[in-house]
């Protein structure tokens, strides 16, 4: 009974940092939208606000530090140094391709995470996949793409900014994963060594590229009661969101973080159409959103079959003794299996 006990207790785990992801990822997402539409909030895209997210998110780890939940632990300044860069990047790097592209080279640009995070896993972790695993992830793409990408314009500064969008994010996406393995780090621990660095970095630098960006200063805008309650919120939420990320990517890889993601765009979605009266719910993106969602259960079922995405046997990966530093920690199961 052991065996399908601790198998019973690890898929539980699983599906609920699943559950946790996706709850505050769309919870995010439909409070920006909320600011943005009703309270005319400017700046949800705006590299200060998620600067504010990840000066909340620091804040939680210091109390939980105190509190004794967060065990002390070492991170290499020059590993966190390059995290914080590919992290900044891929934050910068999306809002600045939402403002210069059109909403469905955006979209594009998105899925192109897959194939990237492919490719890292393949050169730097000899991971192979199997013919079923690769056609699943095609699936997920082709139906993701159908319910979301309409017009389609492009010019040269909106794909250099994709294109830093697309490789800071995979790249952030794979040290997650890698980080948490090698330093045996749980996820609270890497937030707490991450978080106030990049909050840092982008509160210093978000006024000025916001400035840039959008030629209205953040300081200027008219706040009353409600929009601070919806910031706030904002950033409450965030930190369950960044959490939630880097449990799921610790737990299995940056690969399936991205696949199964792609459910909290049809959430976000399926919420935009009945929250905020927007039209275009039709058969097409129905179709879409079922092809996607059958895509994301083949690709569950065949990543977790033998063969479907295992690491080569000539690559030693660094054995995890002690993931059980601080609150939340995940277990070393190096097989992606969902």
């Amino acid at each position: 009974m052991a065996p399908t006990s601790k198998a019973d207790r690890k898929a539980a785990l699983d599906a609920a940092a699943w559950m946790f992801n996706i709850v505050t990822s769309v919870g995010i997402i439909m409070v920006n939208k909320a600011l943005m539409a009703t309270h005319h909030f400017t700046f949800v895209l705006s590299t200060t606000l998620t600067g504010l997210h990840f000066a909340t998110t620091t804040v939680l780890t210091v109390v939980f530090r105190w509190l004794g939940y967060i065990q002390p632990s070492h991170l290499p300044l020059s590993i966190l140094i390059k995290f914080v860069l590919f992290a900044n990047l891929s934050i910068v790097g999306m809002n600045i391709s939402l403002m210069w592209n059109s909403v469905g080279f955006y979209q594009i640009a998105k899925l192109c995470m897959i194939p990237v995070s492919c490719l890292l896993e393949v050169v730097f972790d000899k991971i192979h996949y199997s013919r079923a695993t690769k056609l699943s992830i095609l699936v997920v793409l082709l139906g993701v793409g159908i319910c979301t990408i309409t017009d389609v314009s492009v010019n040269t500064r909106g794909l250099i900014a994709a294109t830093i969008a697309v490789w800071g994010t995979s790249l952030q996406q794979y040290y997650v994963h890698f980080l948490q393995k090698k330093y045996s780090l749980g996820s609270f621990n890497l937030l707490g060594h991450t978080a106030p660095a990049q909050a840092a970095s982008l509160l210093i630098v978000g006024p000025f590229v916001d400035y840039r960006l959008t030629n209205k200063r953040v300081d200027t805008f008219d706040y009353n009661v409600t929009t601070v309650f919806f910031i706030v919120l904002s950033c409450t939420i965030a930190v369950g969101t960044n959490l939630s990320q880097f449990i799921c990517i610790g737990r299995f890889t940056a690969v399936s973080f991205q696949v199964i993601g792609h459910m909290k765009t049809i959430l976000v979605l399926i919420l935009g159409f009945f929250l905020f009266g927007r039209e275009g719910l039709n058969l097409h993106v129905i179709f879409g959103m079922i092809l996607a969602v059958l895509g994301m259960i083949w690709y569950g079922n065949a990543s977790s079959k033998p063969g479907g995405k295992e690491r080569r046997p000539s690559y030693p990966l660094p054995v995890d003794k002690s993931s059980k530093h601080g609150l939340l920690a995940e277990p070393g199961d190096h097989n992606d299996k969902v």
